[in-house]
């Protein structure tokens, strides 16, 4: 068992931060036999400086961790991060307390940040670089993990960019972002590069058998429809409903006969993606409401006193906007699925050889591309992307995709 068992697909990455791992421990040690050595009464550090600029190549003060979506780049992100509190006989073991302590999220020293929302404020940000300025507890390591580093403001990534550059010697800062593009080259410059690719199929699917104890011909199959997408094949993978949601989702361009049939399959898509939303954040909501109660002393169905009023208030605006944040996933989930669909058509219209996502459709795909030219579904690909730009935005997620479907239709 080790904290890497769970980034498939990705050796090299693997390599640089294990390699990074041991060089830290190293100057870690360096540093206690340094302070041990210290004459009693001085505050200075012989190592005092940046990780990266102790002597060690192997280890940087941050990390710019990119990959697509579903690659796993926030799960070598935090194995790192376990790898660097480790006190095993190799650093990332997986065994001992702070290993298990980073993985399950509950370590002292691990500071986290994965926003529900579709941004990080200015306020969360301060708050990270206040932590960041904190000498570890318990660990070697003051880490300062950002899952979701391009939901960042331009304005509000320019308050990390003082403590990405200079933090104090046992700080370590990792940023997630799909590309190293969507944070400022000011970041980006002062960040070390590591890159996940997308992991292959078979190494997915093992991965579901081994974790999730998925149907191995189920987690094949689970794994090439989420083109690798690791957490979209593990919910295809445990979720019974989710290949009947799918295989309706993409049959319904298809059936789709009139203007008003286009506007019915938009609505009825959006409310399905509310529908699994809510069903994803109900049990959280109803935990926070209570924990909140609990903590102002208020009896469950009472009246909120209004001097506690704004903090219930606070709350559900949080929780809005994580609904909210939520029912954007679905849809864009969707589109990701709809965009496979026409890929496997424009494949068989250009006489590709690429393996196929949607073999479960095959019949379907085959009479789309015979009944269509490669220039159609060019412009559906084209009007997918275009509704998915709009989702990201602040469009009405009804109309973005009422639009698309209007374009999808087999008469468009």
């Amino acid at each position: 068992m080790s904290v890497w068992d769970d980034v498939v697909g990705q050796e090299e990455v693997v390599g640089v931060l294990s390699a990074a791992a041991r060089a830290a421990r190293s100057l870690a040690h360096r540093r206690q036999e340094a302070a041990a050595a210290t004459t009693p009464g001085r505050d200075d550090d012989p190592d005092a400086g940046n990780a990266g600029n102790a002597g060690d190549s192997a280890m940087a003060h941050a990390w710019l961790v990119t990959g697509p979506p579903g690659s796993g780049r926030s799960n070598a992100a935090r194995a790192f991060a376990a790898s660097l509190q480790c006190t095993g006989p190799v650093p990332g073991c997986g065994r001992c307390k702070p290993c298990r302590d980073v993985m399950a999220g509950s370590h002292p020293d691990v500071v986290r940040v994965a926003t529900e929302r579709l941004i990080i404020t200015m306020e969360e940000v301060r708050g990270l670089v206040g932590e960041a300025q904190r000498r570890p507890w318990a660990g070697r390591w003051r880490v300062v993990l950002v899952e979701d580093a391009d939901r960042m403001a331009e304005r509000t990534t320019n308050v990390l960019l003082k403590s990405v550059e200079e933090p104090p010697p046992q700080t370590v800062w990792l940023l997630c972002t799909p590309s190293a593009d969507d944070v400022l080259p000011t970041i980006r410059s002062r960040c070390r590069l590591v890159t996940l690719r997308v992991p292959s199929t078979q190494a997915v699917a093992e991965l579901l058998v081994r974790r999730d104890g998925a149907d191995p011909q189920l987690a094949q199959q689970a794994a090439r429809a989420s083109q690798s997408h690791i957490g979209v094949a593990r919910h295809l993978a445990t979720d019974p409903g989710a290949w009947e949601r799918r295989h309706r989702l993409l049959m319904s361009p298809v059936s789709l006969r009139s203007v008003g049939d286009a506007v019915l399959a938009a609505a009825s898509l959006v409310e399905a993606a509310e529908t699994e939303a809510k069903e994803a954040t109900a049990e959280r909501d109803a935990r926070e409401r209570a924990e909140l109660a609990r903590a102002l002393g208020l009896e469950e169905g009472g009246k909120i006193p209004p001097a506690l009023r704004a903090q219930v208030r606070q709350l559900e605006e949080d929780q809005k906007r994580r609904a909210r944040r939520a029912r954007t996933d679905v849809l864009d989930r969707a589109m990701t699925d709809l965009l496979s669909f026409y890929r496997d058509v424009l494949a068989i219209q250009l006489g590709s050889d690429v393996e196929r996502v949607n073999i479960d459709l095959a019949d379907t795909v085959d009479q789309v591309a015979r009944t269509t030219g490669a220039q159609q579904s060019l412009a559906r690909i084209a009007a997918i992307e275009e509704c998915r730009s709009r989702l990201g935005s602040s469009a009405a997620p009804l109309l973005a995709v009422e639009a698309l479907m209007v374009q999808l239709r087999p008469q468009a």
